[in-house]
């Protein structure tokens, strides 16, 4: 705990000399007004159109004419200086319902341009593509992003702290044509698909494109190569020559209806079918605070998780994928660390289906931000009903930094006579510095039960720093032995944690675009700093060519203290032999990874190790092979092989992963993938069949298959068939 009170105090007069240097003559908390914008000089002025703005990808009408020209785009990678090979323009316009943009991206180099796929929210590393990020509230932290492929395919997601979250989608059109010298992409997006400020006439604003032919990221205005051009840090401002339309209230329901088909084979049960229906309603509440709610969701859409072989001790994480969770995410998901967060949306509905949840969240004004969620799981058998809240409010102060309160609340319902339930209350501050280089964490969290014992703290603090070519970053964490995070994610408790990382790097950008050495370490402790529980330590050293290659080989060095009996073969299902508590194991691995050129047609990744693997040996390769005849068809095969020798009692494990994967876009509308994974360490194989076909926008028919089989004699343990139509009233 001393330990922990000297690396606030560190992190805190940092946080005072940041403040203060980027800040001059700060005495408390100030507004956006009087904050310095990093690329405040790059101005696009937008004029109202004085007639029709047709969507043909044709940029024909007087309007775009008269337009004024984003141009001139700096390079971001490989290197960020100098302007890139092949030149890029974007015009906007608008008029009472909607703003436009005409984009047009000319090519220097003759051949195919990549584009993977029609499918929406396309992967940026493998296509050609553009990029749009708005920051309507000018606060630097949350927007909105558009963009679209090479083959039209569309991109729409909202963002925040973290990654834009993509699983967000609005009304809106886009046309891209092709021609020998160029691709040519028009937007229409109307004002009510998104929230802005009313009455205002500035946003800020960003253009970003991926030329993988050259192999050149740029952007309108200049964003440093270690930040993504996603960074509302570096956006440049969008000048309108009015105050914008007044922002209307947003209402839409997305009713549905769905049946499905079960087996269940392994347990002898009937053939089961079931019809029902729910909905799902947006309600704005203002021009930046949402009303979600939700009935009787069905999730049976959503992707399923790629698997992995499990040859872990602790609890492995998979995201949410499940849009209700979604949108405004951060305000939820962001608290704590990756490892020890008070809530994770995916503890709902885990052991019963969800019944009905509503979700309050956006902004209160440009300082302050609100969420409250609520859900429901209904009451299965032996399975009490649940009711989950979680409520977060958030205030921004100096440039982009944040201070935050979360409160969660799990309790079980329907269970007379008995109060059971489980509780977190906690405080985080998030510091980013307005250039963005320096990065920070504090958080203290408690939880309580109705026994509420001692030690239910987790804590923790970070700080890291980033230039182009260093990166350095120290993180500290602390959890109670009796931290309870039910709602949450936290795998592991009773220790305390070091983390130092840095790296180096050199950019000769010839052959070799960039390459350096990085280290990243973890230190686990008992809650006393008296006892070394475990460690990571990886050294490893990286290039990356200029064909988008990339290799890196290193080194790995592991100890281990088992606090519980284990079983490094069976790690969810102990058998009969197994390490024993208390036992320790130093070893050391060896690794090199290799990610071919993404831009061939077939591409591939794979990784290679061995060495040391607690009392015996492990060797390894995983990897991934892709084909794709673009843009209508993803031809991939995940794979992993491990093969692992443990002394005697242990037998001599050999598990194969295999994940093939087909992905067919008929067109932006029509999808369809088939999605196997053969797994022999839970001797099972998974069989996903996925059909969607969009008819209207954010309205669709999904049609999909699962199926579960033994691995030997291929006989079904069950399988499931599901139907779902769902319709945009807005």
């Amino acid at each position: 705990m001393k330990f922990a009170l000297l690396f606030l105090f560190l992190l805190l007069n940092l946080f005072s000399y940041s403040a203060k240097k980027h800040f001059p003559g700060i005495k408390g908390l100030q507004n956006d007004s009087v904050v310095h914008k990093k690329n405040e000089n790059f101005i696009l002025h937008v004029k109202k159109a004085t007639g029709p703005i047709k969507i043909d990808g044709l940029i024909s009408e007087p309007d775009w004419d008269k337009a004024e020209k984003a141009k001139d785009f700096r390079l971001v990678l490989p290197v960020d200086t100098g302007f890139p090979k092949s030149p890029s323009e974007v015009v906007m316009t608008y008029d009472d319902k909607a703003f436009y943009l005409g984009i047009t991206f000319f090519d220097t180099i003759p051949g195919k341009r990549i584009m993977e796929s029609f499918r929406r929210d396309f992967v940026f590393g493998n296509n050609d593509n553009v990029l749009v990020f708005f920051d309507t509230f000018l606060d630097q932290t949350s927007g909105f992003s558009f963009g679209a492929s090479a083959s039209g395919a569309k991109w729409d997601g909202t963002m925040s702290s973290g990654p834009i979250n993509l699983n967000w989608d609005c009304k809106w059109d886009s046309k891209t044509t092709q021609y020998k010298d160029r691709w040519v992409t028009e937007m229409k997006i109307p004002f009510r698909s998104i929230r802005y400020k009313s009455g205002t006439d500035r946003w800020y604003v960003n253009f970003s494109r991926l030329d993988l032919k050259t192999n050149e990221k740029s952007a309108w205005a200049p964003v440093p190569r270690q930040f993504p051009t996603a960074s509302l840090a570096y956006t440049g401002v969008l000048q309108w020559d009015a105050p914008l339309p007044k922002s209307k209230m947003m209402f839409s329901v997305i009713p549905y209806v769905f049946g499905s088909v079960v087996k269940d084979f392994e347990a002898g049960g009937k053939t089961r079918y079931h019809q029902d229906f729910g909905f799902d309603t947006k309600l704005g509440i203002s021009t930046s605070m949402n009303l979600d709610l939700t009935y009787n969701p069905d999730f049976s859409q959503a992707e399923v998780d790629q698997q992995v072989t499990n040859l872990d001790r602790f609890e492995l994480f998979f995201p949410e994928k499940r849009q209700f969770f979604l949108e405004n995410s951060d305000l939820f998901s962001s608290y704590g660390f990756s490892s020890v967060t008070p809530f994770f949306s995916r503890r709902i509905g885990l052991d019963a289906p969800v019944l009905a949840g509503a979700r309050l969240s956006g902004k209160l004004d440009n300082n302050w931000r609100l969420g409250l969620l609520d859900m429901q799981t209904e009451r299965t058998g032996d399975q009490l009903s649940r009711n989950f809240l979680v409520a977060s409010l958030q205030r921004k102060i100096f440039a982009r930094s944040n201070i935050g309160i979360i409160l969660v609340n799990k309790e079980y319902t329907n269970e007379p006579g008995k109060q059971n339930f489980n509780r977190i209350a906690g405080i985080d501050y998030n510091l980013a510095s307005s250039n963005n280089k320096l990065t920070g964490k504090l958080f203290y969290h408690r939880s309580f039960s109705p026994e509420n014992p001692g030690k239910q703290y987790a804590q923790g603090s970070s700080f890291a720093y980033n230039s182009r070519r260093i990166h350095s970053a120290l993180s500290q964490v602390s959890v109670g032995e009796n931290y309870i995070a039910e709602a949450g994610y936290v795998p592991r408790k009773g220790y305390n944690l070091l983390t130092p990382e840095f790296s180096l790097l050199w950019i000769p950008n010839k052959r070799v675009v960039s390459h350096g050495v990085s280290m990243v370490s973890n230190y686990y402790f008992d809650s006393g700093y008296s006892n070394q529980l475990d460690h990571e330590v990886t050294l490893m050293y990286k290039f990356e060519f200029k064909n988008k290659a990339i290799l890196d080989a290193g080194i790995k060095d592991f100890y281990t203290r088992l606090n519980k009996d284990f079983d490094p073969i069976h790690p969810t299902h102990m058998s009969n032999t197994f390490l024993a508590k208390g036992s320790e194991y130093s070893t050391n691995m060896g690794f090199i990874d290799y990610f071919s050129d993404i831009r061939s047609m077939f591409n591939y990744s794979a990784t290679v190790a061995t060495g040391g693997f607690y009392s015996g040996n492990i060797s390894l390769i995983k990897g991934q092979m892709t084909y794709r005849y673009q843009p209508y068809l993803n031809m991939s095969v995940n794979f992993s092989y491990n093969d692992i020798n443990l002394p005697a009692p242990f037998e001599h494990a050999r598990f194969l992963l295999l994940g093939p994967k087909v992905d067919l876009t008929l067109s932006d509308k029509v999808f369809f993938s088939t999605f196997v994974q053969y797994n022999e360490q839970i001797e099972n194989m998974n069989v996903n069949m996925r059909f969607q076909w969009r008819y209207k926008p954010v309205s669709d028919l999904f049609i999909v298959y699962t199926g579960n089989y033994f691995t030997g004699d291929w006989s079904p343990r069950n399988r499931a068939l599901v139907v779902k139509l769902s319709y945009w009233f807005n």
